[in-house]
């Protein structure tokens, strides 16, 4: 019961947990965190540049595909790895996640950004949860890669893993939604049509995600690596990948 100014007025209970999971989730996948998701494009400016996406459906195309072949089968493969992983101390663990992620980065852009996003995410959590920050630093071997950054700031909520993948898939498609509007061009309408079109595929890729183990994991997308390739060599360039 709460009195205000003589008013009696009876509050319900809320499932703070499960707010607190939400809002935690839609704060680490917001392209607004200042780990730098904004300045790279994951080859959509290369693919803009040869000629292969010239609108918002092939924008659109290019990144379901890009979300079934490349994120669902491996970062995201990784991240529903590496949460139960952090939450159980299993450093041996985590650190294999992580050799993976490094190894199978097919060119030096996509290496970079994978590296430079995970340092700045960890910079962040000095910020915000220091003894997270310190649980990266104290792993030995390279810094942390981008999914294992992620899924330690996740592994501190409690959010469900399923649903940590879905907010992470989600943030990579705004900030790819981004990157198209800004290489193709486009305008706000057609980059709304195109996360239409990613949320949609989102769940089925999170759920394909979720069912591979340490086999069935890949990093195979031929196309992609070889556009990224030419977009280190790049005339003009509005983005780092």
């Amino acid at each position: 019961m709460v009195t205000i100014t003589g008013t009696t007025m009876t509050t319900a209970a809320t499932n703070t947990t499960t707010d607190t999971a939400l809002l935690q989730l839609i704060w680490l996948a917001s392209p607004a965190l200042p780990v730098g998701g904004f300045s790279y494009s994951e080859g959509m400016e290369s693919a803009v540049d040869q000629g292969l996406v010239k609108d918002d459906a092939q924008a659109a195309d290019w990144l379901a595909d890009q979300l079934h072949t490349s994120l669902a089968r491996g970062e995201l493969a990784v991240l529903a790895q590496a949460i139960p992983a952090w939450r159980a101390g299993d450093t041996a663990r985590i650190a294999a996640l992580n050799d993976w992620v490094l190894h199978t980065r097919e060119t030096s852009e996509l290496l970079q950004q994978t590296t430079q996003m995970g340092r700045s995410l960890v910079e962040w959590l000095k910020t915000v949860r220091p003894e997270l920050a310190q649980s990266a630093q104290a792993l030995p071997g390279p810094t942390l890669t981008y999914p294992l950054a992620f899924a330690l700031a996740a592994s501190a909520t409690p959010a469900t893993v399923r649903d940590t993948l879905l907010a992470f898939a989600f943030g990579w498609a705004e900030n790819m939604m981004q990157a198209a509007l800004k290489s193709v061009p486009l305008g706000q309408s057609a980059g709304q049509r195109i996360l239409v079109r990613l949320a949609a595929e989102i769940p089925a890729a999170v759920d394909h995600a979720l069912q591979l183990g340490d086999a069935d994991r890949q990093a195979f997308s031929p196309m992609l690596a070889i556009l990224s390739a030419r977009h280190e060599t790049q005339y003009s360039r509005l983005f780092r990948s």
